[in-house]
């Protein structure tokens, strides 16, 4: 599986601050389980990635 196929797994998507001052993406989903904690740097970088996509996505939808 690649970046450009879809897929039927689903899963559960969770994101906010922990206790430490990081900001956790929590995906869980058919038999995963995965805390993934970042600093607040990092996951500006991502949220701007996202976005991106986002943007990217909806160009190509369009045409």
């Amino acid at each position: 599986m690649g970046i450009d196929r879809e897929s039927d797994i689903a899963a559960n998507l969770q994101i906010g601050p922990t206790t430490l001052g990081m900001v956790r993406i929590y995906v869980e989903g058919n038999g995963v389980d995965l805390p993934l904690d970042f600093d607040p740097e990092e996951a500006r970088e991502i949220a701007e990635e996202i976005l991106a996509a986002a943007k990217r996505a909806e160009a190509m939808a369009k045409s």
